[in-house]
């Protein structure tokens, strides 16, 4: 097996989560770098202790087991990417063994607060429907047969894998995290959201994604956030971009340790 496959939407998050996961344990010293002139240096590959390699040369990362790749913004790039590359895993031989979508997010405001680090007890598509007199309509409630849904418009997090970075992560705060195509800019928008989802904490675009690909694929699927701005009036000045990466950095450091054996089976 390969291990852990971490999807983001974009390269600056997968540099965060890097990060975290090269950082050496509490009290040890730093990872050294292979030896100037070796092969493995001249291709852009860092050679760690235990035999860890890291591919800095490209935009994949690989550590300890995990393979961090940005694959973009949305949930229909971010779906076809993820289930491109379990696919192509599972061809070479090597299989992944679980998925977590990670990244930053807008936090409901009173749910979860700038740099809190969240994880997702489902994703849900919180736009995929249709509008009417009376309001939003989910696609699962528009009376479509079941098998052209797939998974429905939420999936749950995989229990075991939630555990474990539950564990790991003690301080997140866990609930619904929505996945939207159109982010959420105006108080009235974000209150019809809240309302409709009163378990919702947290919103981002590509988790209900990348859990239908890791779901089609059968393999436990997790959503790992990090809060940057409240959900609501679209508002840049609010946005707190350096403490979202930060706190994305510190959550990776439990995310190695959490997925040194995630659920199997």
């Amino acid at each position: 097996m390969t291990g852990l496959l971490v999807v983001t939407a974009v390269p600056a998050e997968a540099e965060a989560i890097r990060a975290g996961l090269l950082a050496p344990p509490a009290g040890a010293a730093p990872h050294a770098a292979a030896p100037a002139g070796t092969s493995p240096a001249a291709a852009g590959v860092t050679v760690l202790p235990a035999g860890v390699t890291v591919v800095t040369a490209g935009v994949t990362v690989v550590t300890a087991g995990v393979t961090v790749v940005p694959v973009g913004v949305g949930p229909a790039v971010a779906g076809a990417a993820t289930a491109r590359l379990l696919a192509l895993a599972e061809a070479a031989g090597r299989p992944y063994r679980a998925v977590v979508s990670a990244g930053i997010a807008g936090g409901f405001v009173g749910r979860a607060a700038v740099g809190a680090t969240v994880l997702a007890s489902r994703s849900v598509a919180a736009d995929l429907g249709a509008e009417s007199p009376t309001g939003f309509i989910p696609v699962d409630q528009l009376g479509m047969p079941a098998e052209l849904l797939g998974t429905g418009t939420a999936v749950p997090a995989d229990p075991g894998l939630l555990a474990a970075l539950r564990a790991a992560l003690p301080a997140a705060t866990v609930g619904t995290v929505l996945t939207v195509s159109t982010v959420t800019g105006t108080a009235a928008s974000s209150a019809a959201l809240a309302d409709r989802h009163p378990d919702a904490v947290a919103e981002a675009m590509e988790g209900y994604g990348v859990a239908v690909a890791a779901a089609q694929a059968g393999l436990p699927f997790a959503e790992l956030r990090t809060v940057s701005n409240p959900v609501g009036p679209r508002d840049r000045g609010a946005w707190r971009m350096r403490e979202a990466f930060a706190a994305l950095t510190a959550s990776a450091v439990a995310l190695g340790q959490a997925v040194a054996g995630p659920a199997q089976g």
